[in-house]
């Protein structure tokens, strides 16, 4: 049996915040006089070593094990510790406490531009990362075009990356990691740079990257390319591992904790802004009598009601209505101006109350998070009033055969029609 790709055992990373830490470096050295001599010309003390600086732990007790041709994702809220864990997998910097064993060659894209060199070329730079991954001059050469061609910077391929934008910078530190092809990729947040087509891309790739069997830790607070791309998920809270397993469960556990519509409450008020000429001011779930709450079965329906302030006549207004899985994938979108009669156009200034009904056996068991908006004109040109998440709740499915193991979306039942097309007789004589 192969041995795991990466192994981590008791992994912590201590900082201590406002404290004199020793070096022999000559930069530190330097650095260190220069800050007391500006201190003295400014009339400040110098500082004083900080005997009881406060300690933050960044990590703490990580133990995990990534096997050889396995993607994992690594999900948490800023501060949880992911990218301290990549920085250590990388070798960045060292751990406090416990150990990290990685069997293979890294490639590491931590950040935007990690590893390149702002007054060297992309070219340059294309060859200078090969070459710390391990790479030969001939097999960088092979696979250059391919990287250009990704990164979508032909004509500034020659150009001093100092001049790249953000977006150019990170599409060719993607491509460099991507398609020099270390044997482990670790990769930190790549997905929040760039426009959705890069993101569309770098997609796709990383899937091509998972079947060609090397092994990935990807960070990102994006759930559905975490979905998407990992089949294990590591939740950090804390520097502490929270959850691990399956990405569905973990996800699940993960945005039902830090979504703030998921809490016990059935109603959800917003603040009044009186400068919007229509405002959705209150939103709240029933079941089909009349009692809120959050939890249904897939064989009733979700009532959704919404409390509006119509302050001024808006012509043209329309709602948007969506239905996400808490990983972020949209699974039912509602439009009001997709009906024959739009019943938000012309609304007579008052207070409306809205009614919207999500059909018995419509979704699957699970959970969910529903949004809400209000926009003007024929294509959204104007947006009105958009809250964001307005709510969320669950489904259980406890009439059906496979109950809540159900996959997939959906869970209507469909009609299985069956008709008798040929006698056992006519067989017979059509085999003869």
């Amino acid at each position: 049996m192969s041995q795991p790709a990466i192994t981590v055992e008791g992994l912590g990373k201590r900082y201590r915040i406002g404290a004199y830490v020793s070096s022999d470096m000559l930069r530190d050295h330097v650095t260190s006089f220069a800050k007391r001599s500006a201190r003295t010309l400014v009339g400040r003390r110098p500082a004083t070593p900080t005997v009881d600086a406060r300690e933050l732990w960044a990590l703490r007790d990580v133990t995990m094990e990534v096997g050889e041709g396995e993607v994992v994702g690594v999900i948490g809220m800023n501060g949880a510790g992911k990218s301290t864990l990549l920085k250590v997998l990388s070798r960045i910097t060292e751990p406090t406490e416990g150990r990290a064993v990685i069997r293979g060659r890294v490639g590491a894209l931590l950040e935007v531009g990690t590893g390149f060199h702002p007054e060297l070329t992309g070219r340059e730079n294309t060859y200078l990362n090969g070459a710390i991954l391990g790479m030969g001059k001939d097999e960088i050469r092979r696979k250059f075009d391919e990287i250009v061609a990704f990164a979508d910077i032909a004509r500034f391929v020659d150009t001093p990356v100092k001049r790249y934008s953000s977006g150019m910078y990170i599409r060719l530190a993607f491509a460099v990691a991507a398609f020099l092809e270390p044997e482990i990729m670790l990769v930190d947040e790549v997905l929040a740079v760039g426009d959705s087509q890069f993101q569309r891309k770098c997609l796709g790739k990383m899937s091509d990257v998972a079947k060609a069997g090397r092994t990935v830790v990807l960070i990102s607070h994006n759930m559905g390319a975490i979905s998407q791309l990992c089949p294990r998920c590591i939740w950090l809270d804390g520097g502490r591992v929270r959850m691990e397993g399956e990405t569905a469960v973990v996800v699940s556990s993960y945005l039902l904790e830090t979504d703030p519509s998921a809490s016990g409450d059935t109603a959800v008020t917003f603040p009044v802004d009186v400068d919007k000429p229509v405002q959705l001011l209150e939103a709240r779930m029933i079941g089909a009598d009349g009692v809120p709450r959050k939890t249904f079965t897939c064989d009733e329906p979700v009532v959704v009601e919404l409390f509006l302030d119509v302050r001024q006549p808006t012509p043209g207004l329309y709602g948007v209505f969506q239905v996400s899985r808490v990983d972020g994938m949209p699974v039912l979108v509602s439009y009001s101006h997709d009906l024959p009669d739009n019943p938000l156009d012309e609304l007579e200034p008052g207070r409306h109350e809205i009614r919207i009904a999500i059909p018995e056996r419509s979704l699957a068991a699970g959970n969910y998070r529903i949004a809400c908006s209000l926009g003007q004109g024929e294509r959204g040109s104007v947006v009105v009033d958009d809250p964001g998440v307005i709510g969320s709740f669950s489904l259980n499915d406890v009439t059906t055969r496979r109950g809540n193991a159900r996959i997939g979306y959906l869970s209507t039942l469909l009609e299985w029609n069956v008709t008798n097309v040929a006698p056992t007789a006519d067989l017979t004589r059509s085999r003869a």
